[in-house]
């Protein structure tokens, strides 16, 4: 009995102390989300300039809400909207620098850098630099951008 009871106690001891490695493990550490987010950030310059809806569909949440230099709210599907228009929308050049990932409880993000571009907007050609912020969830694995914005920097 006692070789049973001593047997038990070892198992939940094991258990108590391997369980969180085991969730630990399934995480992603701080240096990986880092480096998730700049590939992110730096994928979509590249779908800007493209003119790739795609990666707006794929990676922006549902309900992403989005505060432009130009004093305007969007929304996913506003964005979604405007790339179908790319006679009046559309990325000539564009360049972020400074970029700065902070990595919250391994599932929230924030990225701050500047964006120099040049391009038409709505209808209106734009060469700005302006200052951004961007702040991510992981959802089901995968970053989700949920919420952005950029102010002109002076």
């Amino acid at each position: 009995m006692k070789r049973i009871m001593l047997t038990l106690l070892a198992s939940i001891v094991a258990s108590a102390v391997l369980s969180p490695l085991a969730v630990a493990k399934k995480q992603p550490t701080n240096n990986q989300a880092v480096a998730a987010i700049t590939q992110f950030e730096n994928d979509a310059v590249k779908a800007n300039l493209a003119g790739d809806s795609s990666f707006v569909e794929k990676n922006y949440a549902d309900d992403w809400t989005g505060g432009f230099s130009g004093g305007i709210w969007t929304t996913k599907e506003s964005v979604l909207a405007d790339a179908k228009d790319a006679a009046n929308n559309k990325m000539n050049s564009e360049q972020i620098s400074d970029l700065k990932v902070r990595i919250y409880d391994n599932n929230t993000a924030i990225a701050t850098y500047t964006d120099t571009y040049d391009g038409m907007v709505r209808g209106e050609h734009r060469v700005k630099t302006v200052l951004s912020t961007d702040t991510f969830v992981r959802q089901n694995g995968m970053w989700k951008l949920v919420a952005g914005h950029s102010s002109v920097a002076k």
